[in-house]
C-alpha cells in the first residue's frame, strides 16, 4: 500500500397525460409520461438503458414503469440527491464527446432540467451526503472530475489508476474512492482539500465500491478475480475476501435496511448473492434476469437489479428472498437509482 500521508490522521403527476418530446433547459430530452398511482411519499426506482440512452423510471409502490426519458448517449452511472428531487446520470458519447454531460432529472416534473459538464467518458460517480458534490469516475481519460453541484461546474480533475469506474465517498462526506479496473487499484482522495492521501491495491478488475453505513468498513466488487473485498476504510487494510463460482462475476452492491445482509449482483451468474454482513458468508443466491449489474434498495427492502442482457428489472423482497415482479427495461439495463419524493400534484 502506497500512502501519501497518513491516513489514519485523516479520519479520526396526478391525471394521466402524455408528453411529446420537447427540449429540457440546458439540453434537449423527450419523456412519456403515464400515470402514477398511490399518495404522499412516492418511492420512484431509475434506471439507465445503456443502448438506447434512455432512463426508464419505475413506480416502487406499484412496480409498473411511469415514464421513459431519452437523455442521450450511452447513460450508465445514476444516483438520486439526498433529498431525492434530482437524479443524476452519466451520459457518454463515443463520437461527439461534447454531448457528454452529467443530465439532472428533476423528480416532480420527470423532465431532464439541466445537463453539468462531467469530464471525459462519465461513467460511474457518487453524490456526496450533503448534495453538493459529485465525483465522477472519467474512464478513458483516468481522470476522477469533482463537479459543484450547486453551481454545475468541474472544480479539478485529479489523477486516478487506470479505466476508474467505481466512486464511493465516505458517509462523513470527508473522503471518495475510486477504483481503477486494469490497474487493479483504489485512489483515496480528501475531499477538502482535494489530494490523493492512499493508493490501495485490490484484486483483479474492481468495479463497484461501496460502505458501511457508519463508515468502517469498504466493500468493493472485483469483477475478473471473482471476489468481493471487505477492507477497513480508515487503513484500506483488508478484513475479508470473498470468493464467487462458476460463471459469477460479483458487481453491483446494496445494503439491506438493516445493514445485516448485503446484495451483490454477479453478473454472468444471473443471480443477487445474499452476504451476512457480520460472517461474510454467502448465505443465499437469488436468479433474476439475463446479466444483473446495477442493485439499488428501497428504504421498505425491496432490491431492484438492472438485467443488461434480458432487458428488465427484477424487482426482490429481501424478506422472502424471492422476485416478486419482472419489469420491462429498454435496451441494456446498467444502473439503478431510487429516490423519494412528493407526488406531483
Amino acid at each position: 500500500m502506497k500512502a501519501a500521508g497518513p491516513i489514519a490522521a485523516l479520519i479520526a403527476l396526478g391525471a394521466a397525460l402524455t408528453l411529446l418530446p420537447l427540449p429540457a433547459r440546458g439540453g434537449s430530452g423527450g419523456l412519456s409520461l403515464l400515470p402514477s398511482e398511490g399518495r404522499g411519499d412516492l418511492p420512484l426506482v431509475f434506471v439507465t438503458n445503456e443502448r438506447s440512452g434512455t432512463v426508464t423510471v419505475i413506480d416502487a409502490s406499484t412496480d409498473k414503469v411511469v415514464a421513459t426519458l431519452a437523455v442521450g448517449s450511452r447513460p450508465r452511472g445514476v444516483q438520486a440527491s439526498p433529498e431525492g428531487k434530482l437524479v443524476y446520470v452519466a451520459v457518454s458519447d463515443r463520437d461527439d464527446k461534447s454531448k457528454e454531460a452529467i443530465a439532472v432529472i428533476d423528480t416532480a416534473s420527470r423532465r431532464v432540467a439541466h445537463r453539468f459538464p462531467s469530464g471525459i467518458d462519465p461513467e460511474q460517480f457518487a453524490v456526496s451526503p450533503d448534495g453538493k458534490m459529485a465525483v465522477i469516475a472519467n474512464e478513458d481519460a483516468a481522470l476522477a472530475s469533482f463537479l459543484d453541484l450547486s453551481a454545475g461546474r468541474i472544480l479539478a480533475s485529479l489523477p486516478v489508476g487506470t479505466e476508474p469506474e467505481g466512486v464511493a465517498i465516505t458517509p462523513d462526506g470527508r473522503f471518495a474512492w475510486v477504483t481503477g479496473e486494469t490497474s487493479n487499484t483504489i485512489t483515496v482522495f480528501e475531499m477538502k482539500p482535494r489530494r490523493n492521501v492512499l493508493t490501495i491495491p485490490v484484486d483483479q478488475r474492481p468495479r463497484v465500491a461501496v460502505f458501511s453505513a457508519d463508515g468502517k468498513r469498504a466493500y468493493v466488487s472485483c469483477e475478473v478475480a471473482a471476489t468481493l473485498l471487505v477492507l477497513d476504510a480508515s487503513s484500506g487494510d483488508r478484513i475479508a475476501r470473498i470468493p464467487f463460482t462458476g460463471a459469477e462475476k460479483p458487481e453491483g452492491i446494496a445494503f439491506a435496511p438493516d445493514g445485516k445482509f448485503y446484495w451483490v449482483a454477479t453478473s454472468h451468474g444471473g443471480s443477487v448473492a445474499v452476504i451476512n454482513a457480520e460472517s461474510n458468508a454467502i448465505e443465499a443466491r437469488v436468479p433474476v434476469g439475463q446479466r444483473p449489474w446495477g442493485v439499488a434498495m428501497t428504504r421498505e427492502g425491496k432490491l431492484y437489479t438492472a438485467n443488461g442482457k434480458s432487458n428488465d428489472v427484477s424487482v426482490v423482497d429481501t424478506k422472502t428472498r424471492r422476485v416478486i415482479a419482472t419489469i420491462p427495461a429498454g435496451d441494456g439495463p446498467w444502473g439503478v437509482a431510487v429516490a423519494s419524493r412528493k407526488k406531483p400534484v
